[in-house]
């Protein structure tokens, strides 16, 4: 809560929030970039992967061209369709708080820069699917690769027109300045992959240090 005010609508983040996706991630990563004949050894020097957009990343971290982005995501998923994507484990916690935030009356709703696609196969996998009213994400065609565009689909979507009951969970920068360019609270965790400086400097309205205390938070 913030100020006192009770959320109402928990729009919720997968990379780092709910799941510990590092190495399915960060392996997809290194295999798209041998592609380009780029050899990493120590996957932690991939972990700024993890939240932001793949295509900016590239493109950030490497300084591919759009191209080579563009290709650079197309081998990554070669390797993540099938494989990455259940190198992945579920937050000790997580679970127990999504079901407390559903008999709580909460609405319960994924906002991921990963593909829907995906994230819907991660939530089915881990049984987690249930707990979620709605589930947002990005397009495979690379649509709605930024984090404030969707949250915007999930508040249109959902007809939520109350932004003072919505807040937005998340562990990296994308997550945070997402929720304040749709004008909704944020929450930054630090169980994730971003530490209390990158969420201080978005403007994190809050930060948790565990899922124990996001149940806090919430309920």
């Amino acid at each position: 809560m913030k100020n006192g005010k009770e959320y109402k609508y928990i729009l919720l983040d997968l990379d780092g929030t709910l799941t510990d996706s590092m190495e399915g991630i960060t392996k997809s990563i290194r295999y798209a970039l041998k592609h380009f004949d780029i050899e990493v050894c120590d996957l932690n020097d991939l972990r700024k992967f993890v939240g932001p957009p793949l295509k900016e990343s590239f493109m950030h971290f490497y300084h591919f061209t759009e191209t080579q982005a563009e290709e650079g995501i197309r081998k990554y998923r070669e390797r993540f369709a099938d494989k990455g994507i259940y190198e992945n484990t579920v937050y000790e916690g997580v679970e127990t708080l999504l079901q407390q935030l559903n008999e709580a009356g909460k609405q319960v709703m994924l906002a991921t820069g990963k593909p829907t696609y995906y994230a819907e196969k991660i939530l089915n996998y881990f049984h987690l699917d249930a707990y979620f009213k709605f589930v947002g994400g990005s397009g495979l065609d690379g649509s709605l690769s930024h984090k404030d565009e969707v949250i915007r689909h999930v508040l249109e979507s959902n007809d939520i027109r109350d932004l003072n009951r919505v807040v937005m969970i998340g562990d990296r920068e994308n997550d945070i300045t997402g929720a304040k360019r749709t004008g909704i609270d944020s929450i930054g965790v630090l169980y994730g992959y971003g530490d209390r400086e990158e969420l201080t400097s978005a403007g994190a309205d809050r930060i948790v240090t565990s899922v124990e205390e996001l149940s806090r938070v919430l309920l």
